[in-house]
């Protein structure tokens, strides 16, 4: 049994004991989940297709720990003008551990 659920914007396929990285979450650590916005369920081969999400449909999850992304860099520089700049960003992400997919 496996469900693709939404959130921070981003779709992911999940089943019951993987664990995952998302958007940083406002849950402390320890503390259970729970994401409604499911898009998709598969039971045994029979597919549900939510228009948009699949009504009764929730993942229970546990929050793992919160940590941060590797660090991305972006470089800036326009030719003969003596302008360059290094920009660097690291995404807040929440590692959640997922228990049960409930229809």
């Amino acid at each position: 049994m496996y469900a693709v659920l939404e959130t921070g914007s981003k779709q992911y396929r999940v089943a019951a004991g993987d664990t995952l990285q998302v958007e940083r979450l406002d849950v402390e650590a320890g503390k259970p989940v729970v994401f409604d916005r499911v898009l998709l369920v598969n039971k045994d081969g029979k597919l549900t297709v939510g228009s948009p999400t699949v009504s009764g449909a929730t993942v229970a999850a546990d929050v793992i720990e919160h940590i941060r992304g590797e660090k991305t860099l972006t470089f800036k520089m326009k030719r003969r003008k003596g302008y360059h700049k290094t920009i660097g960003h690291r995404q807040e992400l929440t590692v959640v551990k997922i228990k049960e997919i409930k229809v």
